[in-house]
């Protein structure tokens, strides 16, 4: 199988870089969540009808965390809203896609213009989505993740599984070396800003959520080589959206029910008083 360049994100690993709310994550490989940026929250996921969703907030920027559970680099084909988000392809799990280092967590914020630069995902009306404003709107709504594993040659891993026996001996003699792994050497990426404008705004009514083209920001990412163990991925993640009010429109989020704040008292009194008035 040729080896494809693909890749590596050097945005801050390890670390998460958002205060979260408890939320499922998806995937048993590659967990998928999506971050609310303006928030700095991550946003709750709800199960139904045989799909797994997340109620997007119309006009907010949010990125796709994704955490390599394994030892091991990983391929994340990333698509949105049918959409490959590195590309700008109509998403096929055989294209170009990031590579999560073992038991890397990292952001992605936006379509992939340059090495440095993204544009900013941010939840719209669905005529506004980037999908939509490129005539293919018929997947807005969905992201999703395919993921492979990496073809290991079995001499460099006997080397790599060599390297790391005489690493431990080392520091077993307390004579360590000090941490190189690549969560340690990535560099953060620059913060995101919560309060910036997007220039433009969303009226939802009753338009279905898709992703939007926001502004260019510095997120930088360098090219690497991997080869996939397989044709096909390990898993597809998938992560449906909308907004509040269209799940909850459509029986996905139950409203929550009046609770009165006081319960009645049968007995509030041991006499009867006089009316008023």
């Amino acid at each position: 199988m040729p080896t494809r360049r693909l890749f590596v994100t050097t945005l801050a690993t390890a670390a998460a870089l958002f205060t979260a709310v408890p939320a499922f994550a998806l995937g048993a490989l590659v967990e998928v969540q999506l971050v609310d940026r303006a928030q700095r929250d991550t946003l709750p996921t709800y199960a139904a009808r045989g799909a797994t969703w997340v109620a997007g907030r119309p006009g907010s920027r949010y990125a796709v965390r994704l955490t390599n559970r394994s030892g091991a680099r990983v391929l994340v084909v990333l698509s949105v809203d049918g959409v490959n988000a590195v590309s700008g392809e109509t998403a096929a799990a055989d294209q170009t896609g990031y590579v999560l280092g073992p038991y890397q967590t990292t952001e992605i914020t936006g379509w992939r213009k340059s090495l440095t630069e993204a544009a900013a995902f941010y939840f719209t009306a669905l005529p506004d989505s980037y999908a939509a404003r490129t005539d293919r709107p018929d997947n807005v709504g969905v992201i999703g993740a395919a993921v492979f594993r990496e073809r290991v040659d079995e001499a460099a891993l006997n080397a790599r599984r060599r390297l790391e026996a005489e690493r431990s001996a080392q520091a077993a003699r307390g004579a360590a070396e000090p941490e190189s792994s690549a969560a340690a050497q990535a560099p953060a990426a620059l913060p995101a800003s919560p309060s910036a404008a997007l220039g433009k705004t969303a009226p939802m009514r009753d338009e279905r959520l898709g992703t939007g083209h926001g502004e260019r920001e510095y997120a930088p990412t360098t090219q690497v080589a991997f080869e996939r163990a397989s044709e096909t991925p390990t898993e597809i993640v998938r992560l449906r959206y909308d907004s509040r009010a269209n799940l909850v429109a459509s029986g996905v989020i139950r409203p929550p029910r009046h609770v009165p704040s006081i319960a009645p008292d049968p007995f509030p009194a041991s006499f009867v008083p006089d009316p008023k008035g």
